[in-house]
């Protein structure tokens, strides 16, 4: 068995060696000059002005904008406008007896076309027949007494004669029978106007058309009672329509209504409802004389041949039909030395901004015959050849230098329009 190991002796600790007194350590004083030194760096910079290197500021860049040469030609504004086609002439025609109403007469539906005089529907005519001829029967009674008068006057004649005396016109009126004649002729009179009312009346229960046009409606149907001034049917002429449409009361002066012997202004109707290209054309027909009450625009009536297209010259074109909305393109009167600009060009208080030879920007007021949203007519305040500015600027001033951008001819296809820009 073994024995277990005594544990050995530890060693006794080494002495360390003393520091000397009355000597510094080397970092701390290292540490000291190091903060001292930067010190002395810092107040050094900080008590130095700045120096900084000044230089001249590059001129300004003149703002790009874009210009067009003007130049005077004969020219007409773009006027347009919408409205709404009306009827020329309709009728709704009435019966002027009573009776019952009979079937129409064949053809007689809304959207056919009738032709002048054509029998459009028919009224019973039974009783009128039976007044008829009770009519021609009491004409008939008055002549026979007529002539009975007559016979006896010529009775009174002879025995008068026969007397072989003259009697004063009054007495020799009674013994001849001059009045009794009168009365007997004035019945006659009465009854033949009778005969020929009844037959008139008689000739009434048929319901005729006045002129060749489109039935519009049938108002009643077969079997109803009708009295005098019933309304039967609506008619409507269909060789030409209206369209009826409002302007500013300064565009008439380009426009010209239609006389006796010269025709109106021409004007193109189209519509959205149309195949694609469609068009019809027509004419200014007068202007009314009563303005629009709600835009106190001046009124006009347009002209429109054969609206429904239903005539060989017509064929294929679009249908106007009543009620129609219709935008219109009118054809105005061209006028001389005018010069067109953009509707971008004219400034507030009609000013113009032109660029001078020296590519500086001058103010001109102009005077302006016509503007729309798409261009403005000038008559005075512009020389050929001038140019005029296009683009907006943010601060225009009198004289301020600009550069010129290219012209729309000049622009790459697709480029939009210079901005004018510092």
């Amino acid at each position: 068995m073994s024995r277990p190991l005594a544990p050995r002796p530890l060693a006794p600790p080494r002495p360390r060696p003393s520091r000397q007194r009355g000597r510094l350590s080397l970092g701390p004083l290292l540490a000291l000059l190091v903060l001292a030194g930067g010190l002395t760096v810092a107040w050094w910079l900080m008590s130095q002005p700045p120096r900084v290197e000044r230089r001249a500021p590059p001129p300004p860049v003149p703002p790009l904008v874009e210009a067009v040469t003007v130049m005077p030609r004969a020219v007409a504004p773009d006027l347009h406008g919408f409205g709404r086609a009306v009827a020329e002439r309709e009728a709704h025609l009435a019966s002027r007896v009573a009776g019952r109403l009979e079937p129409f007469a064949p053809g007689v539906l809304p959207g056919r076309l009738v032709e002048a005089g054509a029998p459009l529907a028919q009224l019973d005519d039974a009783d009128l027949r039976l007044a008829l001829r009770e009519a021609e029967a009491a004409l008939a009674q008055a002549e026979a007494a007529l002539a009975m008068e007559q016979g006896e006057q010529q009775r009174a004649r002879a025995e008068y004669q026969s007397f072989g005396r003259e009697l004063p016109a009054e007495r020799r009126a009674l013994v001849l029978r001059e009045p009794q004649l009168r009365s007997a002729q004035a019945e006659v009179e009465r009854a033949r106007a009778a005969r020929d009312r009844a037959r008139l009346d008689l000739e009434r229960t048929t319901l005729v058309a006045p002129w060749s046009g489109m039935v519009q409606a049938r108002l009643l149907g077969e079997g109803s009672e009708v009295s005098s001034g019933t309304e039967l049917i609506h008619l409507v002429d269909v060789s030409r329509f209206w369209v009826q449409a409002s302007l500013p009361g300064e565009a008439l002066a380009w426009l010209t209504p239609a006389g006796a012997d010269a025709p109106g202004s021409a004007v193109t109707l189209t519509s959205r409802g149309w195949p694609a290209g469609g068009q019809r054309e027509g004419e200014l027909l007068s202007v009314l004389p009563t303005l629009e009450e709600s835009g106190l625009q001046a009124q006009v009536l347009i002209a429109v041949e054969d609206p429904l297209a239903l005539d060989a010259e017509h064929r294929g074109e679009p249908s106007l039909r009543l009620g129609d909305v219709v935008r219109l393109d009118f054809q105005a009167i061209q006028r001389d030395d005018l010069i067109a600009l953009p509707a971008a060009a004219l400034r507030p208080g009609d000013e113009v901004w032109v660029l001078d030879e020296e590519e500086r920007l001058r103010r001109r007021t102009v005077s302006v015959l016509h503007r729309d949203d798409r261009q403005v007519l000038v008559a005075e305040g512009l020389e050929a050849g001038e140019r005029v500015i296009l683009s907006p600027l943010g601060q225009p001033r009198e004289g301020m230098a600009l550069r010129t951008a290219p012209t729309p001819d000049e622009r790459p296809a697709g480029a939009a329009p210079a901005e004018a820009r510092p």
